[in-house]
């Protein structure tokens, strides 16, 4: 669901905006906007503004975390590259770092960094 949902909303972007280097440029850029708000979701958590207080929940940064790894995902796929493979290839490098004194795999992944998440 994840990897298809991916690839449909590049194909949606790509049939909106175009496929050129400035597209693949924005989109790139927008894992940062994202990650601006994930900033500004934590600062809301912590109350570190006084005028305004806490103005968020740890449950709204968990969901522009998300927005991060899903914008990443779409981003990925613009580059013409499969996200699903990257992202295990990802896993896999993680988890040869960590050996055999590692934790185990995330439920969905096995230790080879193969599976569906």
């Amino acid at each position: 669901m994840i990897w298809t949902s991916a690839r449909d909303a590049r194909a949606w972007l790509d049939a909106a905006n175009g496929t050129g280097d400035t597209e693949l440029t924005c989109r790139i850029l927008k894992i940062g906007e994202e990650a601006g708000e994930v900033a500004a979701a934590w600062i809301g958590v912590l109350g570190q503004n006084p005028r305004k207080g806490v103005t968020h929940t740890r449950e709204e940064v968990a969901a522009e975390l998300a927005d991060v790894a899903f914008t990443a995902l779409v981003a990925i796929e613009s580059l013409g590259l499969d996200a699903h493979a990257a992202l295990a290839a990802c896993v896999a490098k993680v988890h040869a770092r960590l050996g055999d004194a590692g934790p185990a795999a995330p439920a969905g992944m096995n230790r080879s960094g193969n599976g569906d998440v």
